[in-house]
């Protein structure tokens, strides 16, 4: 699925093929939730690295490394326009393929998921409300299912995932 992304100033703008486009996955950790909560949680989207093309005011496209609880830095590249403070994706090179749009970042309507599944609830602002319905399937950590085998249990991959 083609999706074509921007900032809330405009200053940056990208699209992408994405092979699992539903918005699925809420992560309530903190890096998420402080970097690009929307409800406290942040949702990522799985796309092809090789098709992201970005298009950006000079300087706007900002890059961040989280800092993990034992004081490491997370290698993935958290991208976010430097303007308007927009999160608009996640690259990590351990998985040079894929590239993680923030679902609030893209224009393109979505297609809407049959279920959520909460994730990192161990992690949740004690302000933010648990909204999960019956059934659907909730993690104080990472589940063991990924978001490929999420979109293909549902029959919602579109296209075939990027291979490593």
């Amino acid at each position: 699925m083609h999706l074509e992304g921007s900032c809330h100033c405009g200053a940056v703008r990208f699209s992408v093929e994405a092979h699992a486009p539903v918005p699925y996955l809420r992560c309530h950790c903190s890096i998420c939730r402080k970097t690009a909560g929307s409800g406290g949680y942040a949702i990522n989207l799985g796309a092809k690295a090789d098709t992201l093309t970005v298009d950006a005011e000079e300087g706007a496209l900002g890059c961040y490394h989280a800092r993990m609880e034992d004081g490491s830095v997370s290698s993935g590249e958290r991208r976010f326009c430097t303007r308007c403070g927009t999160a608009l994706w996640v690259f990590s090179p351990e998985w040079p393929h894929l590239v993680h749009p923030q679902a609030g970042a893209i224009d393109t309507p979505l297609p809407d998921p049959p279920e959520q599944v909460h994730i990192m609830l161990g992690s949740k602002a004690n302000w933010v409300r648990d909204d999960s319905r019956q059934g659907e399937a909730r993690f104080d950590a990472y589940p063991n299912q990924s978001l490929d085998d999420w979109h293909r249990a549902h029959k919602l991959l579109s296209g075939e995932p990027p291979r490593g």
